[in-house]
């Protein structure tokens, strides 16, 4: 049997019959429009490279293709036996919400070169190597500014985490600002409920609150046995932050004055010891592995995992494939007559 991964990508089928019937109306319109200059069989011959199945063909080849892109969105997969090594396993790990700030003020530069590499990039460097290093722990992912949005749901999926983490940018966000406090407070929500689970909350962020008060948020996390781990981007000499990717124009106040954002560490050192973590400079290169090490200090928790279907299981690399070979047979083939069988007559009377 198949499964999906993404089955509600398969709606996405119904525009199918929609497109193919807008299809029959444009022909039937067109034969309509033809028939005011004539007889159909008198302008036939004044068109004698039309053909009258090819676009029905092109259309149909079409069709097909889209339907197969659309199966290979979904993530088709057929499931492991029950006996294999793919089966639900036994393992043991902790739960790991991270809270991803995606405030403008990450776009400026983590250095005290204001074209150095962006804080945000800097982040996601550091995170991507924390999930390399992860094996059986669960993971979410969490995004703020000025408002707090669950990205990622708690998973074992470091696939999907990865993805996610790399599509970050600061436009996720439309209320911008930085409410540290509510984006705790959203993860101290989004663990698995009544589990017994260690938890902790890595909070990566250039520490510059302006909206809430974090530390009562951190303590709030600590009571209820959830580590706080910091992890500070960016400089206190601070930064301007860039109005676009090239990095060539930057904010200005209504003085016309520049803005800078500077990293505020006793705020994030603060924050860390409220919730009973640590804070860790993300300019440091032992940044990774003192986060690693932290996080280790949590007591696993052994659980039930089904693991997602491995490789050979996959099945939308066929899908694109049969749809790729599909549309370069449509793109070789021509609207109008095929030279080569102009010289049959399919469906002449005898």
């Amino acid at each position: 049997m198949i499964h999906f991964a993404n089955p509600n990508l398969l709606y996405l089928l119904l525009l199918i019959p929609v497109i193919g019937l807008l299809f029959v109306l444009a022909r039937i319109g067109r034969k309509r429009k033809l028939e005011r200059f004539g007889k159909p069989a008198v302008i036939a011959h004044l068109m004698p490279d039309a053909s009258k199945y090819m676009p029905t063909v092109k259309i149909v080849l079409e069709l097909i293709a889209v339907a197969l892109i659309v199966i290979a969105l979904a993530r088709p997969y057929s499931p492991a036996p029950a006996t294999a090594n793919s089966s639900d396993e036994t393992t043991e790990g902790i739960e790991v919400m991270i809270c991803f700030d995606v405030s403008n003020s990450m776009l400026a530069s983590s250095t005290d070169d204001p074209n150095g590499v962006s804080r945000m990039q800097r982040a996601k460097f550091i995170l991507e190597k924390l999930i390399d290093k992860m094996r059986n722990d669960k993971v979410g992912l969490i995004v703020f500014a000025g408002d707090s949005y669950t990205q990622l749901p708690i998973t074992s999926d470091y696939i999907s985490a990865k993805m996610f983490l790399n599509s970050i940018d600061p436009g996720m966000v439309p209320t911008q600002g930085t409410a540290i406090g509510a984006a705790l407070d959203m993860a101290i929500n989004s663990f698995t409920p009544e589990s017994e689970f260690q938890k902790a909350i890595v909070l990566i962020t250039d520490v510059e609150n302006f909206e809430d008060n974090p530390l009562e948020a951190a303590k709030r996390a600590a009571e209820s046995g959830i580590q706080v781990d910091v992890i500070g981007v960016g400089t206190a000499g601070g930064a301007p932050i860039p109005v676009n990717i090239t990095g060539s124009e930057f904010m200005v106040d209504q003085n016309g004055e520049e803005i800078r954002t500077a990293m505020d560490e006793k705020l994030g050192e603060d924050i860390a010891k409220a919730g009973k973590g640590i804070y860790i400079s993300g300019s440091s290169n032992s940044a990774v592995s003192e986060l690693t090490e932290q996080l280790s200090t949590l007591a696993k928790k052994e659980y039930k995992r089904s693991s997602a279907p491995n490789p050979a299981s996959e099945l939308f690399p066929i899908a694109i494939t049969l749809a790729l070979i599909i549309l370069l047979i449509d793109m070789l083939l021509p609207y109008s007559k095929i030279e080569i069988l102009k010289r049959f007559s399919f469906f002449s009377k005898k």
